[in-house]
């Protein structure tokens, strides 16, 4: 192991690893030290072991706030959905798994399609700074997105308002679905979340190894392990990059 990796990686002396505790097909769980459990925290417990460093979590209720803090020296490595804007303090890998983003639409709806949904008149309930709500900041021309805080505060301003949209993702909305009488998951995905690693810019060499640490966890079927292991629905190995 390069002495840089190293470093840059675990310059305390431990991987502290920023984990993002709303993404729940990530985080699925706590141990008995209150530590989070899941794909995401297991990822980073496998760095870790390589580096030869113990690990620290550093939990986030939103990724939004994980993001903020890149640079802060808060945490080394983030695990979060890679995003453009994100992507300005932080260097990502690739993604290891993908996760669909869809709509759900209201009991008589006349949105079919995905398409349908960016069309004036439409409003859209979203979590905002979510990675599906910052693409759907960059790619929504003419519907309005109407922002919250929580998952669960934009499933009930939806409901509440009565908005013609809920953006989420797919097996969050399968959840929301049930408690509608009538409303409808609309097939297709408008983006497909790409959960990746990312260490602060100008962790060059850190950047380089997290690189090749996720192609090789996606080609040796570890990640496809994580997902069994912790019974996950709705995450699929992301492709090689």
């Amino acid at each position: 192991m390069s002495p840089d990796v190293v470093s840059q990686l675990a310059p305390t002396g431990v991987l502290r690893a920023g984990i993002n505790l709303s993404n729940f097909l990530l985080v699925t769980g706590k141990s008995a030290s209150g530590d989070p459990q899941g794909v995401s925290p297991d990822m980073a417990g496998e760095i870790a072991r390589r580096l030869g460093v113990p690990v620290k979590y550093v939990p986030y209720k939103t990724p939004g706030e994980l993001a903020d803090a890149a640079g802060t020296s808060a945490w080394d490595i983030g695990l979060i959905g890679a995003e453009p804007q994100r992507a300005e303090t932080i260097a990502f890998t690739a993604a290891y798994v993908e996760i669909e983003a869809t709509y759900l639409v209201p009991a008589g709806s006349p949105l079919k399609t995905i398409a349908d949904v960016d069309r004036a008149g439409v409003r859209i309930a979203v979590t905002a700074r979510s990675a599906y709500g910052l693409w759907l900041d960059r790619n929504i021309k003419n519907a309005a997105l109407v922002r919250s805080t929580s998952l669960d505060s934009a499933y009930e301003q939806f409901v509440a308002d009565k908005l013609e949209a809920l953006a989420g993702l797919r097996p969050r909305l399968l959840s929301d679905v049930q408690n509608l009488p009538g409303a409808r998951i609309l097939d297709g995905q408008f983006a497909a979340v790409q959960q990746a690693i990312g260490t602060a810019r100008g962790n060059d060499a850190a950047a380089a190894f997290l690189r090749s640490f996720v192609e090789e966890a996606k080609a040796s079927g570890f990640v496809a392990s994580l997902i069994e292991r912790h019974n996950v629905r709705g995450l699929s190995v992301a492709p090689p990059a």
